[in-house]
């Protein structure tokens, strides 16, 4: 009977669902994280009276056919990339991106990943560096005598040395961008890696085309909205729910064929 196997794609499909939601719950509070949707796709067709054939000598057509359908399957777990709040920190070291573009993080093996999240930090030789201690590209010091640092909306780091009055640029920060944001692969850490489907970076300074500001005392919130999801769970459970009582439904159909037999 095609209808237990049918039911169980479903349920596998709906299982999906809900821990896709589970980890956008999860990710509520997490710097910059972007929620993720899952898409499925429905399975091959069993023919058992193919459309558009000959239905007799005179060249009549069958006008629909009769094509069974085998169950769904995931296509795509896909990343939306919408905007999230902006926070106040206070904190000068955190940056946050209003706008499209990632900053450029080199890791520990020599290649350069991709996050959203602004929370950085001062290394013990003064560079701004991730959580991690990853250094953001490209690499900017702080000069051990400065008393404050300034980052305005396009970039431009600028610091405050003791016993000066005017501010001096020590760097510039840039971000980078990509034709298909959602082919990102995720590393984790809220990294985010090049990929053949996300196409190659493309680097210029905040506040140029393409390229959002940067919001100096501010980070980026999660994007995930809570009631969105609530409501994305209960319709995955009442999905899975229903594709449990079709294998139910199923299972007595054998039972019944079993007990005339």
């Amino acid at each position: 009977m095609r209808s237990l196997e049918i039911a169980a794609t479903g349920m596998l499909a709906q299982q999906l669902n809900v821990e896709v939601i589970s980890n956008n719950i999860a990710n509520l509070n997490t710097t910059a994280f972007k929620r993720q949707r899952a898409e499925f796709q429905d399975l091959l067709y069993q023919n058992e009276r193919r459309v558009g054939a000959t239905s007799s000598d005179t060249g009549t057509i069958v006008p629909v056919g009769v094509q069974i359908g085998s169950g769904v399957k995931a296509a795509a777990v896909y990343r939306m990339s919408d905007q999230g709040n902006l926070t106040n920190t206070n904190n000068p070291l955190d940056l946050a991106i209003e706008g499209e573009g990632y900053f450029q993080i080199l890791m520990p093996d020599g290649t350069t990943a991709y996050t959203r999240d602004g929370s950085f930090q001062l290394s013990p030789t003064g560079e701004i560096v991730t959580a991690d201690g990853y250094v953001v590209q490209p690499g900017i010091t702080l000069p051990t005598n400065t008393t404050a640092v300034t980052v305005n909306n396009n970039g431009q780091v600028l610091a405050t040395i003791a016993g000066q009055q005017t501010p001096q640029t020590v760097g510039q920060l840039q971000l980078a961008n990509f034709p298909n944001q959602a082919g990102l692969q995720a590393l984790g850490g809220n990294y985010l890696q090049e990929t053949p489907a996300s196409g190659a970076a493309t680097v210029g300074n905040p506040g140029t085309t393409s390229y959002g500001t940067l919001q100096q005392g501010y980070l980026e919130t999660s994007n995930v909205n809570i009631v969105t999801e609530i409501t994305n769970l209960i319709s995955a459970q009442r999905a899975y729910e229903m594709n449990s009582k079709v294998i139910q439904t199923a299972n007595d159909m054998e039972s019944t064929l079993t007990q005339i037999h």
